[in-house]
Parts: C-alpha cells; structure tokens; sequence
C-alpha cells in the first residue's frame, strides 16, 4: 500500500473538514510539544517563602536562594525564583495564603520558612496533593510531608548560649529569658536548649522563662522593659532567641542605662547587634548560616524534582560569635553574607 499521501484530495475536502483538519494538526503538535517540554524540561518556577520580609535573616536565605539559581544555570538548569513573604515575622494568616496562592498556581516547587509549625501544615499537605514538593528551611513543621529540612540544630545553639552566660557569670547568678513568639519551632528549640543546659548550673538561677517577646524589635523592647522594671538589681544575666528580640532588649538596656552591665546573650545577627557587641554592650550571639539555607534549600528542591538524590536533612551549622572573634575572617564570612552581591 502506498504511504503517499494524495494531496489533492487532502485540498479538494470540503473547506470547513479542511480547516478542522489542520486545527486537529496543530492541537496535536503542541500537545506533543507540550508533553516532550514538560517530561525533558529544565526549567522550573521555584517559590521561596520566608517568614518575613525585614530582618537581615531572611535577606540572607534570599541571597542564598538566588546563588544557587546561578550555579544551577551554569548547569543547564533555568530557574524562575519567585520571593514572597508576610512583612511581619507573626502573620501567620498571610504566609499561608502565600503557600496557598503558589500552589494552586502549579510552581514546580517550594522552599518555605513556616513561621508556625502546626498552621503551615495543611498548605504543605495540599501542595504535595498537587505534585508540588516543599523544602523546609530553618524552622521545622510537625509534619513528614515536607521531603527536606534545611536548618540550624537550633536546640543546640540555645545550649551553646547557656554555656557562653554562665561562663560569664561565673557559674552563678539570676538571669531571665525573653521568648520569641509561641508556635515558631525554631526559637523554641532554642529557648529549650537553654534552659536545659542551664540545670546543669546549680547556682544560676532561672527566674523568668515565660514571657515572649513578640515578633517586632518595638514589642521586644516594650517586654523587655516590663521584666527589667519587674526584676530590677536582681538580673544578671539575659538571652534572647532571635535578631528582633535580642535588638529589642538591647534598645531597652539602653534606655534604662543597663547596658553593659547585665550580661547579654543573643541569637543571630545584623549591624546594630555587632556594634553593640563592640561597644561592650552584648556579649556574644549564636549566629546561624541563612545564606548557606537559602543556597541548599533551592539546590536540594530541583535535585528531588529531577529525582536526583538529596539529604532529608541538612545542619547549616551555628556558631558563637563574641567580640573576641568577630573580626576573624570566618567570623565575618557569617555576620557579612554577600548579599548585595545576589540581592541587586
């Protein structure tokens, strides 16, 4: 049978069964098109969904993120990242209605900081429903949908505070925590962490533990002024879980003229934090490796979507950082990420 096609009696059809003809045609070629982009595609739309907008931390994972987009194009891999958080670090509502908006959108996948380790659980859930799936950075989820984890083991960083206070003392004394906000797992492993390792110093007293500081560097400096007014001469020693507590505290020893004689410890970091470290004013911060978060966070997203291998779960590391180290150079590397370099 001959496998040539008569052409004039392709023409010579009726117009519109013609017409149908070369519509089906070309419905048929993008479909396949379609179909051979999608299965050998390495292009892929990326949401990384922080916890906020303003603080230095997030600007670093931001930073991260964008680095491994360009290391990823090096290898043939094009990614459009798309960066969207809550302005505040406790709109809880906002960063679930982010999650929500990117999965019925169909990115291909996401990178999310959950502010709440419960809340977020559900748009995590949905998503992966949809074949989207979720890397965590930095703070956990009470849940096995998310295929990585990318953070700090946070609970050690609040130990490695513990020690670095009660050194300062001497190993005795009264000091107080000032908690961030309920619901973030990270700081909470923190805040356990220090406690924990505290018991460990019989003669330092703990005699606040149960106050928060909320989530802006105003609401922590109102709270911390309440529990300086509260405890007066009897606090000797503080610590503070994240950058906006431990800013906010700072501002607040300010104001009553404490600064620098209450021992301070801190969690992450930012320009004013490392002044005040300078000036006598903190003692010493435990800081984290966002930018390192961000940077494994996206690469580790695309290696589960091309069904690469990958580790379920990453340390990015912490460190203490007193005015003793802070100009070393490994020292600066974490307090100084390139992000103007990646964030232009």
């Amino acid at each position: 049978m001959s496998s040539v096609v008569n052409r004039e009696s392709v023409f010579h059809k009726s117009p519109m069964k013609t017409i149908l003809s070369f519509v089906f045609i070309i419905l048929l070629g993008i479909t396949l098109s379609c179909g051979k982009s999608n299965s050998g595609s390495k292009s892929y739309t990326i949401a990384v969904v922080p916890q906020g907008s303003t603080h230095e931390f997030w600007k670093s994972i931001h930073a991260g993120a964008v680095k491994a987009t360009q290391d990823l194009k090096q290898e043939g891999v094009e990614i459009n990242l798309i960066w969207k958080g809550p302005l505040r670090e406790d709109d809880r509502e906002q960063q679930i209605q982010v999650v929500e908006g990117f999965a019925s959108q169909g990115v291909n996948g996401i990178v999310l900081a959950p502010f709440d380790k419960d809340a977020l659980v559900r748009p995590v859930q949905e998503a992966k429903q949809l074949g989207i799936p979720t890397v965590v950075v930095d703070s956990p989820l009470n849940s096995n949908d998310p295929i990585a984890v990318v953070a700090t083991n946070n609970f050690h960083g609040g130990e490695m505070a513990a020690e670095h206070l009660a050194k300062l003392l001497n190993g005795k004394g009264k000091v107080m925590l000032l908690r961030y906000q309920e619901g973030v797992a990270s700081t909470d492993a923190r805040e356990r962490g220090f406690i924990e390792k505290m018991k460990l110093f019989p003669s330092i007293q703990v005699i606040s533990s149960d106050q928060y500081a909320g989530a802006t560097r105003d609401t922590a400096k109102t709270a911390a002024e309440n529990m300086l007014n509260r405890y007066g001469d009897d606090i000797q020693g503080i610590f503070t879980p994240n950058e906006s507590s431990t800013l906010g505290t700072l501002l607040a020893l300010e104001d009553l003229h404490r600064s620098g004689q209450i021992r301070f410890v801190g969690f992450d970091t930012s320009d004013a934090l490392l002044d005040a470290m300078r000036a006598k004013k903190l003692d010493g911060i435990i800081v984290q490796n966002p930018f390192k978060m961000g940077e494994i966070g996206v690469k580790t997203i695309i290696s589960a979507i091309q069904k690469k291998s990958f580790e379920n779960r990453v340390d990015t590391g912490e460190t203490l950082i007193t005015s003793e180290n802070l100009e070393a150079p490994e020292s600066q590397a974490l307090v100084h990420p390139p992000i103007d370099k990646y964030l232009k």
